[in-house]
């Protein structure tokens, strides 16, 4: 109850005369002394580190784009690649000869490289925004001058970073090249014989040329010459022809393209159908989500030794270096090697 009475027993209400807001008898009493404020909880932190933190989780929600992100946030030199495959190509035209070509192909250039056996024209792969470019070290081995174009017509003077004629790999940089579109690198381990692919490169000078076919098999054990011996298969192959993508080399007990010399390596690479001719070398093997998986590299075409214009071409036995291969190469690469 509300009410009390005075030992006289008269009844009065204790808050007459005040103004008094209504009591719910249901409601507690009220406490005897003022509660301490509670403290007020600490606002979290919205700067920069938070922003970052929040762009890594979008990152990693979307898969395959992370390293390209942080490439675009940071402003970096960075390789964009992937663990996973990336969709580089549009949704509308994902998995199409067409949208690959389109997605793809600005980051393919045409290598012209000219030494004391002649020249030979080859291709590469933009890595980096900043002309960063890989290719077979047969493409540039020994070259006293080096020249790369680009999809749109610009050429570029190109020197030699690193090469690992073991692996018939090179890097190279491009002179004054900046905004370049850098190829994604995808994952060569999940690939599976019957993937479609497609193949980009510069076949007889005639840069952006785009093939299809498929991944014949999984590691083919591709035997090449090193780059001691190479001067050799340069001058029967190359010199004044434009061919130096008719490189020996031994599958399976044969030799294809000439002799292979004494001083060979062997490497683990792909088997494609995607027609390679020479100037594909050092060129892309693309899956249909526009993800570089493998550098061509070695390719079997009878024109060197054809009796006739109608045996030459190519007869859909080609190889190319796994990607995964040449990712664990790049620091290699960078530092300089000449292995």
């Amino acid at each position: 109850m509300t009410e009390s009475f005075h030992r006289s027993g008269e009844h009065q209400n204790p808050y007459e005369g005040q103004h008094q807001a209504p009591v719910n008898p249901e409601w507690p009493p009220p406490p005897a002394y003022a509660p301490a404020h509670a403290p007020h909880p600490k606002k979290r932190n919205r700067g920069p580190l938070a922003l970052i933190a929040a762009v890594a989780i979008v990152a990693a929600a979307i898969g395959g784009g992370t390293a390209y992100g942080i490439q675009e946030l940071t402003g970096n030199d960075t390789v964009a690649s992937s663990s996973t495959s990336t969709e580089v190509v549009p949704s509308s035209q994902r998995g199409t000869v067409a949208g690959v070509a389109k997605a793809v192909s600005p980051s393919i250039v045409e290598i012209s490289a000219d030494s004391n056996a002649g020249s030979s024209t080859g291709s590469g792969v933009i890595i980096t925004s900043g002309g960063e470019i890989v290719t077979n070290n047969h493409v540039v081995a020994g070259a006293s001058q080096i020249k790369a174009t680009t999809s749109d017509g610009k050429s570029y003077t190109a020197k030699v970073v690193g090469t690992d004629s073991k692996k018939d790999l090179a890097l190279i940089k491009l002179e004054n090249a900046s905004g370049l579109k850098a190829a994604t690198l995808g994952d060569s381990a999940g690939l599976q014989v019957g993937d479609q692919v497609v193949a980009i490169g510069s076949p007889e000078g005639l840069s952006g040329t785009v093939t299809s076919g498929i991944v014949s098999a999984l590691d083919r054990d591709v035997t090449v010459p090193t780059e001691e011996g190479q001067d050799q298969g340069q001058q029967q192959w190359g010199q004044g022809q434009g061919q130096g993508d008719q490189w020996p080399f031994e599958f399976g007990g044969r030799q294809f393209n000439g002799d292979t010399g004494n001083d060979t390596t062997t490497y683990k690479a792909l088997q494609t159908d995607a027609s390679l001719n020479p100037g594909n070398s050092g060129g892309a093997l693309i899956d249909m989500n526009g993800n570089i998986i493998g550098i061509n590299s070695a390719m079997y075409s009878p024109a060197g030794q054809a009796s006739s214009s109608s045996d030459a071409g190519s007869v859909g036995l080609g190889f190319a270096i796994p990607i995964n291969t040449v990712k664990a190469d790049l620091a290699k690469l960078r530092a300089g090697s000449t292995d």
